[in-house]
């Protein structure tokens, strides 16, 4: 059995101007719980306040912004890519992340 994980990056106004982003990433939010097993979501703004403050970049470019995310996607999956005892399989770590009774 497959399991599905995605990688979102949500909307801000401080960010971006686009009146349709916060609608687009609502719509979305349906069919990401429906037809995925884990999704990892990831803010905008966050992003752009990480690139200003701890990177110490006045203008973060697309480039900069999607280093982030990469190096999130890399964190989150390098349990999948290397051998160890936690979190072997994405079913593993949806079992660790999501609390439950």
């Amino acid at each position: 059995d497959r399991m599905m994980a995605t990688f979102s990056v949500v909307p801000s106004p401080k960010v971006s101007d686009t009146v349709v982003e916060p609608y687009n990433a609502t719509l979305s939010v349906h069919q990401l719980v429906e037809n995925s097993d884990e999704t990892f979501c990831i803010d905008n703004e966050a992003l752009y306040d990480i690139c200003m403050r701890t990177l110490k970049l006045s203008n973060p470019s697309y480039g900069d912004l999607n280093y982030l995310v990469s190096a999130v996607m890399s964190g989150v999956t390098t349990c999948l890519r290397f051998p160890g005892q936690l979190n072997s399989d994405l079913r593993k770590l949806a079992v660790n992340m999501v609390p439950f009774p």
